[in-house]
């Protein structure tokens, strides 16, 4: 890919290049995993529960909310098609049945080492034109854009 300039952009996006460029780069790449994804018969956020579970299995849902950052509704959605795919079960907890708590099956935890190979795979094709430097001062700066980003997210924007 050439290097875009201001000229080559939007009109709207010639002030916001950077947030356009990680737009771009945002879809391309969910794009592509999500593809991976579905070579393993899974759906784009699923992979981020399953490798929660993989660390600590049996958790509760609000625990898997919290570590996965997706919102409520995904979380739920995600849970109800991988239980009805049988790759986890969900059981209400002894200490309070209105809590559930999340568990893999063994065709779930199955899926870890296709999984870890997918993100090894994407990562392999993400920094194949990078330096271990560049590779190193990307995530820094995708770090701290995030951390900008969700820090300022509920401010409204200058006008």
């Amino acid at each position: 890919m050439s290097d875009i300039t201001a000229s080559e952009l939007p009109h709207a996006a010639r002030d916001g290049r950077l947030s356009y460029a990680v737009f771009q780069l945002a879809r391309a790449h969910r794009g592509h995993a999500a593809a991976m994804l579905r070579a393993l018969n899974l759906h784009p956020g699923q992979e981020l529960l399953l490798m929660q579970l993989f660390d600590r299995d049996g958790q509760t849902q609000g625990e898997l909310l919290e570590r996965a950052g997706l919102d409520h509704s995904t979380v739920s959605k995600s849970l109800r098609r991988m239980q009805e795919a049988g790759l986890l079960t969900r059981e209400p907890a002894p200490h309070d049945r209105r809590v559930m708590v999340v568990s893999l099956t063994d065709a779930g935890r199955a899926l870890q080492e296709p999984i870890a190979d997918m993100w090894r795979t994407l990562e392999q094709i993400s920094v194949r034109d990078l330096t271990p430097d560049q590779v190193d001062m990307f995530t820094m700066c995708a770090h701290t854009i995030e951390k900008s980003v969700r820090g300022h997210g509920r401010q409204t924007p200058a006008g």
